[in-house]
C-alpha cells in the first residue's frame, strides 16, 4: 500500500481514530492477524464464530501500525467505523485515485475468468510491475484487499471480479474503477442467484458500463451475449476470438501434447505469430486471445505475447493442472470449481490428453444452478458418454444425475459408479487405476479437492 498516516486513513474512511494520528501505514493491509508485517494495517471483522478485534493487540505487537475495526481496542491505535468491509473499499478507492498512472484491468465471466486473469497478468508483467487477484479473492472483500497491494511502482492492477447478482459488479467497479474491462463469457454458473441467463448477461455487462469514454472494453467475439455488450459502453471496444470480424483473432488451432493447443495470433499491423499455450484445454485459446487483446492495448509486442503464453509459470493451482505419476497414470486436476461450461471444457481436454488411453472422469456436484441443477448435471453426463469417457465416477448423491445423463446415451460402452464422498472416490481409484489411465478430477469448490490431493500424494509415494 502507498504510505498513509492513520489520521489520513481515518478521514478517508469516515472513521474516528482512537490513538495517535501520526504513525504511517506503509506495509500490507491484512485481515488475517497471522500475516501481519511491519508497518501494516490490521482490519478486524466480527464473524459468526470469531471476533478479530480479540487479535488486534497481537497484530500491533507483531508490527501493525494500527487497526481498522468496528469498536475501540484498549491500548491499540484503532480507526473505528460502522462497517469494516465498506471502509476497506473506501480506502482502496482512495489509494487507486492517488495513482493516476496505474492501469486497472477488471475481468469477469461465468467461467474461465481466473485463467484469463492469470494470462493477462503474465502478459502485462512484461511491461511493468503487476498486481493481480489470487485465489478466490474476487468479491466485496477480495477486491479492495487486492487493490491495496499496489504501490507507487505498480503499473498494472488485474482484478478478477465475481458477481452474485445485479449490482454486485457495479459496486466492485466503484471501489476499483476499471480502465480496461474484459468479459470472458456468459453461462449458467450461479444461475440460481440471477434467475436466467439473460439476467447473468445483464449483471456481467455492468463491467463495461463502468468504463469511461477513455477506457477499453475487451469482449469475447465468440459469445453472442458478450459481443452484444458493445452497445452498453461509451468506451472503444476490442473484439477478441476466432469469429470473423474479431480485432484480435486466432486461426489454425492445433492440438499439441498433454492437452495443450497452439494457434496463430493475428494482431492488426503486425505479422501473424505462432503461439504454443502452456495451459491445457481447447478453451484456453479463447482466454489467451482476450489476454492478447489487453496486452496489445498495453503495447506488448506479438512475439512477447507468444513467449509469455508459452511459459507455464504464474498459472493458478487446481486449474487444468496436468501431472504424471510414477505408475504411468496421468491426472488432470481441475478441481478448483465447476459449472456446466467448465465441465464440458475439462471433459474435452480429458479426451485430448488421453488419446487412446483409458479415460476416467471423477466429477463432483455443481453448486448454485437453481432450477437448472438436475438438467445441468445430466447434460454433463451425456457429454461425458458422447465423448467416450470409459469410467464415470460421481462424488456424492447430489452429483448422481451426472450418471443418469450418461446412461441416457444408448451407444455408451463405459461404466459408471456413484460414491458417497471424496474419501470413497479416492479409495475406489486407489484399487482400480491401471498404468496409462488418465483421470480428470473436477467439481465445485471443495467437492473434489481431496480426491485430487490424494492422487497427487500417492504420486509422490510411488
Amino acid at each position: 500500500m502507498i504510505p498513509m498516516p492513520l489520521g489520513e486513513i481515518a478521514a478517508v474512511v469516515g472513521g474516528a481514530l482512537h490513538g495517535a494520528s501520526e504513525p504511517v501505514v506503509d506495509g500490507p493491509v491484512e485481515y488475517d492477524s497471522r500475516k501481519i508485517q511491519p508497518g501494516g494495517l490490521f482490519v478486524a471483522f466480527v464473524g459468526d464464530k470469531v471476533d478479530a478485534h480479540d487479535f488486534a493487540a497481537k497484530a500491533v505487537a507483531d508490527g501493525a501500525v494500527g487497526v481498522l475495526g468496528s469498536r475501540p481496542v484498549p491500548g491499540v491505535p484503532t480507526i473505528v467505523v460502522e462497517d469494516s468491509r465498506h471502509a476497506l473499499g473506501l480506502l482502496a478507492r482512495e489509494v487507486l485515485r492517488r495513482l493516476p498512472s496505474l492501469t486497472v484491468v477488471a475481468v469477469t465471466g461465468s467461467s474461465g475468468k481466473t485463467s484469463t486473469k492469470d494470462l493477462i497478468a503474465k502478459l502485462l508483467d512484461v511491461r511493468g510491475p503487476t498486481v493481480a487477484t489470487t485465489g478466490s479473492e474476487n468479491n466485496e472483500l477480495g477486491t479492495p484487499y487486492t487493490a491495496l497491494k499496489v504501490s507507487a511502482e505498480t503499473r498494472f492492477l488485474v482484478l478478477e471480479m465475481g458477481s452474485r447478482g445485479v449490482g454486485h459488479l457495479r459496486y466492485l467497479c466503484e471501489i476499483a474503477p476499471p480502465d480496461v474491462s474484459v468479459v470472458v463469457n456468459v453461462g449458467v454458473a450461479h444461475i440460481a442467484e440471477f434467475g436466467s441467463v439473460d439476467g447473468i448477461a445483464l449483471a456481467k455487462g455492468e463491467l463495461v458500463e463502468a468504463l469511461s469514454p477513455s477506457g477499453l472494453a475487451v469482449l469475447n467475439s465468440d459469445d453472442d451475449r458478450v459481443r452484444a455488450m458493445a452497445a452498453r459502453t461509451s468506451a472503444p471496444v476490442l473484439l477478441a476470438g476466432e469469429s470473423p470480424g474479431s480485432d484480435i483473432s486466432g486461426s489454425d488451432v492445433v492440438a499439441l501434447d498433454r492437452g495443450r493447443f497452439g494457434f496463430t495470433l493475428h494482431v492488426p499491423g503486425a505479422s501473424p505469430v505462432p503461439v504454443r499455450l502452456a495451459a491445457a484445454g481447447r478453451h484456453q485459446v479463447g482466454n489467451a486471445l482476450l489476454a492478447a487483446a489487453v496486452a496489445t492495448h498495453a503495447g506488448v509486442a506479438p512475439g512477447e505475447i507468444a513467449a509469455a503464453l508459452g511459459d507455464p509459470a504464474g498459472l493458478s493451482t487446481r486449474r487444468m493442472d496436468v501431472f504424471d505419476r510414477a505408475d504411468d497414470v496421468t491426472v488432470i486436476d481441475d478441481s478448483y470449481n465447476a459449472n456446466p461450461a467448465s465441465m464440458a471444457a475439462a471433459l474435452r481436454a480429458l479426451v485430448v490428453v488421453a488419446g487412446d488411453r483409458r479415460k476416467i472422469a471423477v466429477l463432483g456436484f455443481m453448486a448454485e444452478l437453481g432450477e437448472y441443477e438436475r438438467a445441468g448435471h445430466e447434460e454433463v453426463g451425456r457429454l461425458a458418454a458422447e465423448l467416450g469417457v470409459d469410467r464415470l465416477v460421481a462424488v456424492s448423491e447430489q452429483a448422481a444425475p451426472i450418471l443418469d445423463g450418461a446412461a441416457a446415451v444408448a451407444s455408451w460402452g463405459g461404466d459408471s459408479v456413484l460414491v458417497t464422498d471424496q474419501e470413497a472416490a479416492a479409495a475406489l481409484l486407489r484399487g482400480s487405476l491401471l498404468p496409462r489411465d488418465v483421470v480428470l478430477v473436477k467439481g465445485s469448490r471443495y467437492r473434489t479437492w481431496d480426491v485430487a490431493d490424494a492422487l497427487r500424494a500417492e504420486a509422490s509415494d510411488k
